[in-house]
């Protein structure tokens, strides 16, 4: 159990010491790129789908 005090001591310290936080307005155009990319992403996956699905309906009605 000592260990594992000493871990969870020696992470606090190196959060509060160490580790370099970015700024807001860098997290908010991050934020904003992942969304829109995210966005982008859905959209061309839906498109393709969508061609897939109506392409493969019209292929199996011509039987």
């Amino acid at each position: 159990m000592d260990k594992f005090i000493s871990f969870l001591k020696a992470s606090w310290e190196e959060v509060q010491h160490n580790v370099t936080w970015p700024k807001f307005s860098d997290l908010q155009a991050s934020s904003t790129l992942v969304l829109v990319a995210s966005l982008i992403f859905a959209l061309l996956v839906g498109l393709i789908d969508f061609i897939f699905e109506n392409g493969l309906n019209a292929f199996y009605q011509s039987f």
